[in-house]
């Protein structure tokens, strides 16, 4: 049985912070007397571990005489020395009528380097907003503005061992065990066989499911005219009794006592009965143990009952074992089957030659 299989899962952590920063009396900060440059920084607030601030340039961050006068410009600030964080950021403008924010630029998650450019967001000179297209704005109101800033953190993975799924052993199918156990004890049988001197009882229904030759016999006239006894004939009680035993468990008795040829010639016994019944597995069952008890001694006599009851299989592994290095062993024999031997050995050696 293969042990239960560990499991654990590997989750990302994250951590979210939102700051706002509210610029009151926005026109007051215009051309602070430092121009272009000059900056206003907010409280430090934690996020993830790490202290954080917002820079906002009123007249913006580059220098005058430049194509970008006009914008004013933000900046998220990593404060923490140290370690680099991964994290992204989102500036947002807060409309002053509704109270609801718009993003105006947003970075992916990216390394923050505390001793670098990097440890900004976004990236130095990059254009934040048009002063003339926000001071036309809803974003002002009551010479307000309002700028919200929301950081993610990345931090260590966590690894969670998760236990397996509990299981519930199914014990083996006992089926054939009850099956067998109703046929031993013979409870509620309704047919009884009457073999030589012996007697079986046995379950019409069973054995209709089993066979096909039983079917027709038990459900056919024999039914109609309430026959409870069926006399066979041709089989020894021994064999019969195994024949059963195969049709309610699927399965060959233990044949204690029985060895060599005794229990060779048993197994002939059984193909014979499964082939009058149409027991096919049980056929099957019996091929495969003659074929591997095949001898020099015995092959004709298995060759035979191959063929006499239709055993392809059978007679292919008998035919491969006479024209082996052994054919020799089989000829000297002193078996009446061995003259059809020579007989296929002739026709197949004139078939050979013609060809």
């Amino acid at each position: 049985m293969l042990r239960p299989t560990t499991l654990s899962t590997c989750s990302p952590e994250s951590e979210q912070g939102r700051h706002v920063f509210e610029i009151t009396g926005y026109s007051k900060h215009k051309g602070m007397g430092h121009g272009p440059g000059s900056f206003i920084r907010s409280a430090t607030f934690p996020v993830g571990g790490h202290s954080w601030s917002i820079r906002y340039y009123p007249d913006g961050y580059a220098r005058a005489n430049t194509s970008e006068d006009d914008y004013i410009s933000v900046y998220l600030e990593l404060m923490s020395i140290g370690s680099s964080v991964r994290a992204s950021c989102d500036l947002r403008l807060v409309d002053q009528t509704t109270g609801l924010s718009s993003t105006v630029h947003k970075t992916e998650l990216r390394m923050f380097n505390p001793s670098d450019s990097s440890k900004f967001a976004p990236k130095a000179n990059k254009l934040f907003k048009k002063r003339s297209e926000l001071e036309a704005s809803a974003y002002l109101g009551d010479d307000r503005l309002t700028i919200e800033c929301v950081v993610t953190v990345m931090k260590k993975p966590k690894v969670l061992e998760s236990k397996p799924r509990p299981k519930i052993q199914v014990p083996p199918s006992d089926i054939t065990q009850h099956l067998g156990n109703l046929l031993e004890q013979g409870e509620r049988a309704d047919v009884t066989f009457s073999v030589g001197e012996h007697s079986f009882a046995a379950h019409r229904i069973v054995l209709a499911a089993r066979s096909p030759v039983f079917e027709a016999e038990l459900h056919g006239p024999m039914r109609e005219a309430g026959t409870q006894t069926v006399t066979v004939q041709g089989i020894q009680p021994a064999v019969f009794k195994a024949l059963l035993h195969f049709i309610y468990t699927d399965s060959l008795p233990a044949m204690d006592g029985l060895e060599g040829d005794d229990r060779v010639e048993m197994i002939r016994n059984l193909l014979v009965a499964a082939d009058r019944y149409g027991v096919g597995r049980l056929k099957i069952v019996c091929q495969s143990i003659l074929c591997e008890d095949l001898d020099a001694r015995n092959v004709a006599t298995t060759l035979a009952l191959a063929d006499l009851h239709h055993c392809e299989m059978l007679k292919d592994a008998c035919f491969e074992f006479i024209f082996s290095s052994r054919m020799d062993d089989v000829v000297h024999q002193r078996n009446p089957f061995v003259n059809m031997i020579q007989y296929f050995k002739r026709v197949l050696g004139a078939s050979g030659a013609a060809a």
